[in-house]
């Protein structure tokens, strides 16, 4: 990203991250970045009452320790003297074929240009708007796509935790079949051997099956988490810049996020359910046989 002139660099340095205005009383957080106190401090409620956790830096994502707000006192200084320098935009601001102000924006070509431009053949027939307004629009559009985004990474946060929850509780009633076949096998080792083998191998058969499908569902959905982590990023980031930078490659950010929704990861099917729930209910029935007719061998292969 190109940068702007020293004068430009200090006065973006002075400004508040969350209303972009110069900062008011700032304050410094762990991370290092700052902020105006009310500003800061309503986005820590904000933040509270959202019931997110942890708190992070709405500038760098880095966790804040609740009440860690130190005063700035230099920086509220160097603030009010920025303030009576009134710093002017300089020439990169202006059209470099006509030297007018870029203040103006073209919808359909989706660029910033002059008076000189919005009545050249080129744009004549466009719709041109006023550029801050034209930001403001945009704008709009952008807030409402990271809360959509934001619902969507809660909500794949919520499936990965349901999902790997239900996958513990097959793989713990797994674990306490084990069991139960192995302390009723062990009296009669010899005969039963290959029975045991046989419902252990259907037991790990199951195992893998649902490993699998956690592994694969755990993989898809951390994709997607660190995919729309990196476009939120990415938005919040834009949405801070100036109305100029902000407007560059914008029709582009929007459709990266009008992109198709995540689809929900495979759960485990009935079918599987079935066939543990079957499974349980055979250990049962041969227990049950086992004690009646320790020496009936037909008994037992007829229950394969």
């Amino acid at each position: 990203m190109a940068s702007g002139t020293p004068a430009q660099d200090i006065q973006e340095e002075t400004k508040c991250p969350i209303c972009l205005e110069y900062l008011m009383d700032p304050v410094t957080i762990d991370c290092g970045h700052n902020f105006c106190r009310g500003c800061i401090t309503r986005y820590c409620e904000m933040w509270t009452e959202g019931d997110y956790d942890p708190l992070c830096c709405p500038s760098c994502r880095a966790r804040i320790r609740k009440g860690a707000l130190r005063n700035n006192y230099q920086l509220a200084n160097i603030v009010e003297k920025i303030k009576q320098l009134h710093f002017k935009p300089g020439k990169e601001n202006l059209c470099e074929m006509h030297c007018k102000a870029l203040d103006l924006f073209c919808a359909e070509d989706g660029e910033v240009v002059c008076v000189v431009c919005e009545r050249s053949p080129q744009h004549r027939s466009h719709t041109v708007l006023l550029m801050e307004d034209a930001a403001q629009k945009y704008k709009g559009k952008i807030q409402a796509h990271l809360k959509t985004l934001r619902e969507e990474r809660e909500k794949l946060l919520g499936l990965k935790e349901t999902g790997e929850e239900k996958c513990q509780e097959y793989l713990n009633q797994i674990k306490k079949e084990k069991q139960k076949i192995v302390s009723e096998f062990q009296q009669l080792w010899q005969f039963l051997e290959e029975q045991e083998r046989l419902l252990l191998a259907q037991l790990e058969k199951l195992d893998k099956e649902i490993l699998k499908i956690q592994n694969e569902n755990v993989t898809k959905l951390w994709e997607e988490i660190s995919y729309l982590n990196e476009l939120i990023s990415e938005l919040e980031g834009k949405y801070q810049k100036p109305a100029g930078e902000f407007l560059q490659d914008i029709r582009s950010t929007l459709s990266r996020c009008e992109k198709g929704k995540f689809q929900q990861p495979e759960e485990i099917s009935p079918e599987l359910e079935k066939r543990l729930s079957d499974f349980s209910q055979k250990t049962v029935t041969v227990m049950e046989t086992l004690r009646k007719f320790k020496g009936t061998e037909k008994t037992l292969c007829h229950l394969q």
